[in-house]
């Protein structure tokens, strides 16, 4: 039985215009070197088509997340070849053509779920899937909730909330492109990052959509 295609959500013209600002804010005023980390882990997944406990360490840093927690000390403790066995689950899920975005991405964030700090929270479970699906995947956070609020779209805390989460940035995606850009994923989730909060971090460095810690992971 096929799955009934969705219809989308278009943004009006002026709230579109907000979402293209905060586009064009966020390219203005990030390093375009920041994202190298992720891009070094994203090759390193698409050559070995699993993620490591190296990788997952990369991408805490990248995402400014706190590692002196007791889901950090659990997931060391694991062989790296049964993180591996894990992550190369949610690797192919996010990487199905046959799936939608959407679908792909509530798959992949699924097998995450089994994995010490990957129970709840999808701030580093949405790092790992756009790393390992960087064509289709976004990283959802709280600034990323905020952005959404700001514009007017829902997006409940219930479970499965990334898989709803991708299905709004496909919505917005969509709309740039009926604009004439031509966004990826990670287009909106930096527009949306941008648009949840302040244009710089606490301490004066650049903010970037990996700056947050106050999503919990459990």
């Amino acid at each position: 039985m096929t799955t009934p295609e969705r219809t989308f959500q278009v943004l009006d013209p002026q709230v579109w215009e907000i979402l293209r600002s905060s586009h064009a804010a966020y390219q203005s005023g990030t390093s375009p070197v920041y994202d190298e980390v992720l891009t070094e882990v994203a090759e390193k997944i698409r050559a070995t088509a699993s993620i490591g406990k190296a990788d997952i360490g990369a991408l805490l840093f990248w995402k400014r997340l706190r590692a002196d927690t007791t889901w950090v000390r659990e997931l060391m403790t694991r062989p790296d070849q049964d993180v591996r066995a894990v992550t190369a689950k949610a690797v192919a899920a996010v990487n199905d053509q046959s799936l939608t975005v959407p679908e792909a991405a509530s798959a992949g964030r699924g097998e995450l779920s089994s994995l010490p700090g990957f129970k709840t929270g999808d701030a580093l479970a949405s790092a790992l899937l756009l790393a390992a699906a960087p064509g289709r995947m976004a990283v959802y956070d709280d600034r990323a909730q905020a952005g959404l609020e700001t514009l007017g779209l829902s997006l409940s805390a219930a479970r499965g909330r990334y898989g709803r989460y991708m299905e709004l940035v496909e919505d917005l995606r969509t709309t740039a492109n009926m604009h004439g850009h031509a966004w990826t994923a990670r287009d909106v989730d930096t527009a949306l990052f941008w648009l949840g909060g302040p244009s710089k971090t606490q301490s004066g460095g650049e903010a970037h959509p990996a700056a947050t810690d106050r999503e919990d992971e459990g």
